[in-house]
């Protein structure tokens, strides 16, 4: 078998491409929550501690500032070194809310797993016409 047949195969098996699929949805439930946590919990957040809050624009200058500049937009055009620590605020309450989605997904389809499982493990009830053959038969025992 060719190295180009070995590949075709490990390339058209189901993993694979459920895989890929997996990546291109995973892609998207990021720019989803991304959005959620951008445009909805944010701003929650901002309400809920009487505006003060913008953790896009939180930052640290760690080098010259000769021209005294305060906005971010502002430093970072200027080219001055800036800790944008509040970038990695919004990414690390991104990646919370994710996992916790995740987490819950994950939850409910062991559960509906479970059930699945539960429901091909019990006997199927017994059919009505066999139920009553075997009535029929235990009787015809109990007479001879």
């Amino acid at each position: 078998m060719s190295i180009i047949q070995e590949f075709r195969e490990f390339a058209v098996k189901g993993n694979m491409i459920d895989l890929a699929v997996g990546v291109i949805i995973g892609g998207a439930f990021g720019k989803i929550v991304d959005s959620l946590v951008k445009d909805i919990i944010m701003p929650l957040i901002t309400v809920i501690t009487g505006g003060g809050v913008d953790f896009t624009q939180k930052f640290i200058v760690l080098g010259d500032n000769p021209n005294n500049l305060q906005s971010l937009d502002e430093l970072t055009k200027a080219g001055v070194n800036i800790l944008t620590y509040g970038n990695f605020l919004t990414v690390a309450i991104n990646f919370i809310i994710l996992a916790w989605v995740v987490f819950l997904m994950v939850k409910m389809l062991n559960r509906m797993r479970r059930k699945q499982e539960e429901a091909a493990a019990e006997p199927a009830p017994t059919p009505e016409d066999i139920q009553l053959l075997r009535e029929i038969r235990d009787e015809l025992k109990n007479k001879s």
